[in-house]
């Protein structure tokens, strides 16, 4: 028999929170081996349940919801969307703007399918969600990493940004909350991003899955209320926010002023048909979702579960000889910072994946998300408190006689 290969177009395609690492996490669990999952942002498995009314309603819709859909979703569902984008200051959606997706991991391929040819260019931060590159480079396209700054509580390198632009790039993917890093941007800070983009006549992709997970009191805003006159595709879904993650329901806006990407939206919208359809029980609940938001927000004050399991984690990292971090304002990761001096780090993954085989502790690699230096990795703060706690005095213990080997 010939043998059959991966498609070459997969060459440069990697996701590494679902790598390697993953791989022997994979092996060990099939030996019968407990393994704590600090890698990857899915609330169920530690205990977050969603709102009962919400399985409530799905449940009461699944009978009505058998067939297919408008391929942009249930118009309930994105007038309903398109309301939340007022609210968010959003005002040139309409429902016709609107995509629901199998989750917004669907909806990010797609966009970028939908505009890139080979050779084309697409500004993506560093660190970044890898997905985001990953569907760059599947389109045919290129990912040019721009510069988050550790030293200025991970905000997007402005400067950097501009110096990466060329005649080739087609937008910039702006990714807040951010992940992997908690960061939540100012609006100076999206202001100057916008400006770039006016300025240079570029796309925005704007990932905001998390713009409900924000702590502090602080409040989120969307760069596409900030810039009316130019074409941004918002991004958002139910996922995180209200804890249904395996349902897959995310949604796509595309905001602003779009006389100038017809033949962009032509391709959204046969993307969108080819696929038929999302998830219509899971687009069922949609409307009433997003006059939800009680439960999510009582997690995010102090003596609600994120909130105090963010700060547990913050103060106990960076207890830690050789490990310091920076407190993220949203969401649910961190993104420490490593002594790779200390510890003669050369290598990132290998770094985890000896962990992982120590101290039975699954982590991600910051390479996974495409930092260039071996001196990061990523943190899920979703588990209980003993959890956590386990975790760090575990991570304590390796580090007081971790040597890497060259």
């Amino acid at each position: 028999m010939r043998n059959f290969e991966k498609s070459a177009k997969l060459d440069h395609v990697c996701y590494d929170i679902r790598g390697p690492v993953m791989d022997e996490a994979n092996r060990m669990i099939d030996q019968g081996i407990d393994i704590l999952k600090l890698n990857i942002g899915n609330p169920a498995p530690f205990g977050f349940c969603a709102p009962e009314q919400l399985l409530r309603i799905m449940n009461d819709n699944l009978s009505t919801t058998e067939g297919y859909s408008d391929s942009k979703g249930l118009l309930s569902a994105r007038k309903a969307i398109v309301e939340y984008n007022k609210k968010k200051g959003i005002e040139q959606v309409t429902a016709d703007d609107v995509y629901t997706g199998n989750g917004v991991s669907e909806l990010i391929t797609l966009s970028m399918q939908g505009l890139l040819n080979h050779g084309d260019e697409i500004l993506v931060p560093s660190p970044d969600y890898p997905l985001w590159t990953a569907s760059v480079t599947l389109a045919g396209g290129t990912a040019v990493h721009y510069v988050c700054d550790e030293q200025a509580q991970w905000y997007p390198d402005i400067q950097d940004m501009k110096r990466k632009i060329t005649e080739r790039t087609k937008g910039i993917v702006v990714i807040n909350p951010n992940n992997p890093t908690g960061a939540l941007y100012p609006k100076e800070i999206l202001k100057e991003i916008v400006e770039l983009a006016r300025e240079y006549g570029l796309i925005i992709f704007a990932d905001e899955i998390y713009d409900r997970l924000v702590l502090d009191g602080l409040e989120h805003v969307s760069i596409a209320s900030l810039a009316p006159d130019l074409l941004t595709v918002t991004f958002n879904g139910l996922s995180k926010s209200h804890l249904i993650a395996g349902y897959r329901c995310g949604w796509m806006s595309l905001c602003g002023d779009k006389s100038f990407a017809k033949g962009y939206v032509e391709g959204i919208n046969l993307l969108s048909s080819m696929r038929l359809c999302s998830n219509v029980p899971a687009q069922s609940v949609i409307s009433m979702a997003l006059e939800m938001g009680e439960e999510t927000k009582q997690l995010l004050v102090p003596g609600g579960r994120i909130y105090e399991q963010r700060e547990y984690i913050y103060q106990a990292l960076n207890e830690i000889p050789g490990i310091s971090v920076v407190k993220p304002k949203a969401a649910f990761y961190m993104f420490p910072k490593i002594d790779t001096e200390r510890f003669n780090i050369r290598d990132d993954e290998k770094f985890v994946l000896d962990f992982l085989k120590d101290k039975k502790i699954l982590l991600t690699h910051g390479g996974g998300f495409h930092w260039e230096k071996p001196d990061h990795f990523r943190v899920v703060y979703l588990p209980e408190l003993n959890q956590l706690k386990a975790a760090c005095e575990k991570l304590s213990d390796f580090l007081t006689y971790y040597k890497q080997k060259d």
